[in-house]
């Protein structure tokens, strides 16, 4: 019985085969990418793929269905559930536990995404992929960032329009894109923020100028990719998937 030859490893310019490629993007096994390419899904540098074609991983540019993958070798796309107290920096020269201390597993040197307050935890994203990181950090792409908060006062029935016709805070007016009530207990309640802001502590200067300071705060989403069940502490990488929606929602 015969085997198919071995697809070769990159040769020194980097090329290889794009079915390999693709699979070790996470796009499935190469069977499944071979099909892909040869229902015209996949483009490379503009132009629809064909079975067989070569790809420099370092330079070219593939896409699924429009969506851009990761292809240059040893890109690690990281999702960290940042806990209280510790700071968002890779170092810190007062000791203070920071964003190093919980992705040393990862053998290639990170930097993160933006900046999350000393007091509020949740979602911070960390990576090597210097592009997508640079358009992530930059405001002029305005992705939304999702906050659930707890806050005192009971809420009045206008604080919603409030925010989202805009409030004037020291260094300008801040509108929110979304706002909703989570729960409600007592004098206390659990309401959900979403802006594209990205000023100092602006979700807690938005809820206290409009009397609801807030007691606890954890960022839930950061464009396309949700915190869900990852606990406070622990890092997961991103999925193909989840790096291919930011690669989209950023326009790379």
């Amino acid at each position: 019985m015969s085997h198919p030859a071995p697809d070769p490893a990159p040769d020194e310019t980097g090329e290889i085969r794009l079915q390999r490629l693709m699979a070790q993007a996470g796009l499935g096994s190469r069977r499944r990418c071979e099909d892909l390419i040869a229902a015209g899904r996949v483009e490379v540098n503009g132009q629809v793929a064909v079975l067989g074609t070569r790809v420099d991983q370092r330079q070219d540019v593939v896409r699924v269905d429009g969506a851009r993958i990761p292809t240059a070798p040893g890109l690690v796309h990281v999702a960290l559930n940042k806990p209280r107290s510790v700071v968002s920096t890779m170092s810190d020269e007062r000791g203070r536990r920071s964003l190093a201390d919980y992705v040393a597993d990862y053998e290639t040197r990170l930097f993160h995404v933006g900046r999350l307050d000393t007091d509020t935890e949740g979602l911070i994203l960390l990576t090597n992929d210097g592009d997508l990181a640079h358009r992530l950090a930059h405001p002029s792409f305005g992705l939304s960032k999702v906050y659930v908060a707890e806050v005192r006062g009971q809420l009045r029935r206008d604080v919603g329009r409030r925010l989202r016709a805009g409030v004037r805070l020291a260094d300008g007016t801040v509108r929110v894109d979304g706002f909703r009530v989570l729960d409600r207990a007592g004098p206390r309640a659990l309401v959900e923020v979403t802006l594209h802001e990205g000023r100092k502590h602006v979700v807690r200067r938005l809820l206290a100028a409009v009397g609801h300071p807030v007691q606890h705060l954890v960022r839930t989403q950061f464009g396309p990719i949700r915190l869900g069940s990852l606990r406070p502490g622990t890092a997961r990488t991103l999925t193909p998937q989840e790096v291919m929606e930011l690669y989209r929602a950023v326009g790379l």
